[in-house]
């Protein structure tokens, strides 16, 4: 077993538990050092990380790592200094260490925090982002110069760290002597209380202002937060003042970012924004097979077209559940069949918060093209019985609804018309590959509105 895959499909989970400052400070440089009798040994840089991992996190990781893969029943954690970890590094099959970049360029900069694996080589561009791709391209070429701000706002997952990490890494290439700094403004946010607290205000003006080019993530933290917008915006005007770049990055457009003032909000519109939306279904499946192939696996034409359907929002979403393809296809040592893919996909990337009923029968009426209040009806009507045993289906099978439930929220039937039904489908399934493509569809449709 690749321990190390084994790990990046634990983290991949856990990053989605836990806020990005707590995976950020506890997860950096951790790995699996060995598995011995359903003993997990976890590497840590330094005996601080260790217990606070064992007295903070040990459930999460336990739990992560029991539901992933099987036989595991404890965790122990090393620490690791760093000739043993190239040692470890060492272990790794030389084809899959092949794909990978060496084990120092998996370390943030902590001079710039810069991860050196987000640059532009990695970077897919689809219709969806080529916009933001083009002027993030016209900030490097001129940086405090052509856009300046450059703004990118989108939902989690669409790739906006990526991009503006690959910003300040390329600018770094081409322009050594700049120096360059990135933060998630939740970071600023401490780091400005902390210099109140001891007051240091000085000293931390002076630390942000020494840069050239400025790269701040997820700006809606400022929300509402008045004290920490002043000493933004006192710092922008330092930047804007000295052609200095900044880049900025947002989960929405400044103008919606609820308690911003407005002359943030001004400031920000007077560069460039740029929305990243949802990928759409070519740059998913570009992105997918991508990802693959620099990871040293090749999926089928119809698995790559599958998890495009399924996974329709998130990119970060698609990294995990290719962590999960992955392990088990070096577990069995053999390319997993389209039908194992997508249990897998169930398993590991259904829908994570709680939708209503009314949704999902509002979701699959309009796919199916009917009215969702004959859902509800005491019809037999042919084009109204098959959405109806669909919803049944997706209702249990995805959202584990009971099938008295079911029933009861279907316009007060039996639970044994529900079992009857889900059941028909299940048999369907395997006579008819267009209803599982339309399964998938509908998954798609439910995962995106989630």
């Amino acid at each position: 077993m690749n321990t190390q895959d084994m790990w990046t499909t634990a983290l991949s989970f856990i990053e989605k538990e836990i806020s990005k400052p707590n995976f950020q400070t506890w997860f950096k440089d951790t790995c699996i050092v060995k598995i011995e009798d359903g003993v997990v040994n976890i590497g840590v840089p330094n005996a601080f990380v260790e217990e606070w991992l064992a007295n903070k996190f040990n459930q999460l990781i336990l739990k992560t790592l029991r539901e992933n893969f099987e036989g595991i029943h404890s965790l122990k954690y090393v620490v690791i200094k760093g000739d043993m970890r190239r040692h470890l590094d060492d272990k790794v099959p030389e084809s899959k260490r092949s794909q990978e970049l060496p084990l120092h360029d998996h370390y943030v900069n902590k001079e710039d925090n810069l991860n050196p694996r987000y640059t532009f080589d990695t970077f897919i561009i689809g219709s969806f982002n080529e916009l933001a791709h083009a002027a993030a391209q016209a900030v490097i070429k001129n940086p405090g110069i052509g856009y300046n701000p450059f703004f990118i706002h989108g939902n989690t997952g669409h790739g906006k760290t990526h991009l503006i990490q690959a910003i300040g890494n390329e600018i770094k290439k081409k322009n050594p002597e700049k120096r360059i700094y990135y933060i998630t403004s939740e970071k600023f946010g401490q780091d400005y209380v902390k210099a109140l607290q001891t007051n240091k205000i000085a000293e931390f003006k002076e630390k942000y202002r020494k840069y050239d080019v400025l790269i701040m993530d997820d700006i809606q933290f400022f929300s509402s937060k008045e004290k920490m917008q002043e000493e933004l915006f006192h710092l922008f005007n330092a930047f804007h003042d000295s052609n200095k770049q900044i880049v900025f990055s947002s989960d929405k457009h400044p103008n919606f970012i609820p308690g911003l003032e407005s002359r943030l909000i001004s400031r920000f519109g007077s560069g460039m924004i740029v929305d990243i939306p949802i990928p759409d279904h070519e740059s998913r499946m570009a992105i997918i097979k991508s990802k693959a192939q620099l990871r040293g696996y090749n999926l089928h034409p119809d698995v790559i077209d599958f998890l495009a359907t399924y996974i329709a929002s998130n990119i970060r979403e698609i990294e995990g559940v290719l962590n999960t393809i992955f392990i088990q296809t070096d577990l069995k040592d053999r390319v997993l069949s389209l039908n194992e893919v997508r249990e897998l996909v169930r398993n590991s990337a259904r829908p994570k918060k709680i939708v209503s009923v009314k949704d999902v029968v509002k979701t699959i009426s309009e796919y199916y093209g009917i009215n969702e209040e004959s859902i509800y009806e005491k019809t037999r009507k042919k084009e109204i019985i098959k959405p109806r045993q669909v919803i049944m289906y997706i209702l249990r099978e995805d959202f584990n609804i009971s099938f008295p439930s079911i029933g009861q929220k279907l316009g007060g039937r039996d639970h044994t018309t529900v079992i009857h039904s889900c059941e028909k489908i299940k048999v369907d399934i395997k006579k008819d590959p267009s209803l599982t493509q339309e399964l998938d569809q509908i998954r798609g449709i439910l995962t995106n509105i989630m």
